[in-house]
């Protein structure tokens, strides 16, 4: 048995067609609105849909686009009287799988409600495999990343991860050298899902190979990229960014392989971009990087982020852009490191009414009134 939502806003074709599906066996809702047929396929979720092209409070292809976004293993039939070879196309494109002319024929009907019942059924269980094995990956990227930030000395370190499929491409990891010593990393990896997973646990394992006290951050990007560009796929390539803070000696030490800069600002306000380094790794296996180095100051606060967080867009299709970001970052700069990150991420979230297109990471460092 199977559930099913019907709609038609003529009475005695809703009545008819309902009877006979009810004696296959299938659990039937008629609704002759569409506005009560969507709210029915909302609350059901049903197995298939059989629609009217045309209902009088609602176009039949908007509930078709609903059923594709909302209900994506469901089978949608369309009954009509009034096809038309634009409409069929239309149809077809928003997810319709078949069609059902009135009058119809009870034997195709049959025919069709068997084919289509049985081929969501298998839509539905390939879902629940992909759910489970999507999940699965989640758990593991997740235990890949630090579950909490490396103390270090003089400084607070907090961070947000936030995968737009589940699983991604961005990537972040703290590898300390002592207490008052840590190598600093954020990445983007091109692309989403899986794919893009699979390629940061690689970036991940280069970097941590080759990340030691001694390795600077310049000859560590050469490193890893010369690894990448020997197993990564054509079109495929990474944003790095690569740092080793210091309290002893004050300093950040940075190459930056094509990542948006991270974001220095001083307790005056003032802000300074850490560009330094070279391009995005796994393209060229003999480039060089170019290595910086600034001085920090009690009441600096570092800001790392990826581009899920600058490029995120609003209902206008506006994107919360760099701009905006340094300017909360400036204006709450007096926050703490955990503080700073929540009013940044909720800005973020506020202005994207939480829907996020892509990946995004921000990682927050916040030194002491003295360094």
């Amino acid at each position: 048995m199977a559930k099913a939502v019907i709609i038609d806003d003529e009475a005695p074709i809703l009545e008819l067609m309902s009877k006979f599906c009810r004696s296959l066996g299938h659990e039937i809702s008629g609704c002759q609105t569409g506005a009560a047929g969507i709210a029915a396929l909302r609350e059901i979720r049903p197995d298939f849909v059989i629609v009217d092209l045309l209902i009088g409070d609602v176009n039949g292809l908007d509930v078709i686009r609903l059923c594709r976004t909302e209900l994506p293993t469901a089978a949608v039939i369309m009954v009509t009287a009034h096809g038309s070879v634009e409409t069929a196309v239309e149809a077809m494109r928003l997810g319709v799988r078949n069609f059902v002319q009135k009058p119809w024929d009870n034997a195709q009907l049959v025919t069709i409600l068997r084919t289509e019942v049985d081929a969501g059924r298998v839509r539905r269980q390939q879902a629940a495999v992909e759910r489970r094995e999507l999940d699965e990956a989640r758990r593991i990227q997740r235990k890949l990343l630090p579950s909490t930030m490396p103390a270090l000395e003089g400084w607070e370190v907090s961070v947000s991860w936030q995968p737009a499929a589940g699983v991604g491409g961005d990537c972040f990891d703290a590898i300390p050298f002592g207490p008052a010593r840590l190598g600093l990393s954020i990445a983007d990896v091109v692309g989403k899902g899986i794919p893009a997973a699979l390629l940061m646990a690689n970036l991940q394992a280069a970097v941590r190979a080759f990340a030691t006290n001694t390795t600077e951050p310049a000859e560590l990007c050469q490193q890893v990229n010369r690894i990448l560009c020997g197993h990564i796929a054509e079109g495929r390539f990474i944003s790095f960014f690569y740092c080793i803070v210091d309290h002893d000696e004050s300093t950040l030490t940075f190459a930056n392989a094509g990542h948006y800069p991270p974001i220095l600002i001083r307790a005056d306000g003032t802000i300074e971009r850490l560009d330094t380094g070279g391009a995005v790794l796994g393209v060229f296996p003999e480039r060089g990087y170019e290595q910086g180095q600034v001085s920090l100051r009690g009441g600096d606060r570092i800001i790392l982020y990826t581009d899920g967080i600058t490029d995120v867009c609003n209902a206008a299709d506006e994107e919360f852009g760099e701009a905006r970001l340094v300017d909360l970052a400036v204006a709450n700069r007096g926050c703490s490191a955990p503080a700073l990150q929540a009013r940044l991420a909720n800005a973020v979230d506020a202005f994207s009414d939480g829907r996020f297109q892509d990946d995004a990471t921000l990682i927050v460092l916040a030194a002491e009134q003295s360094v």
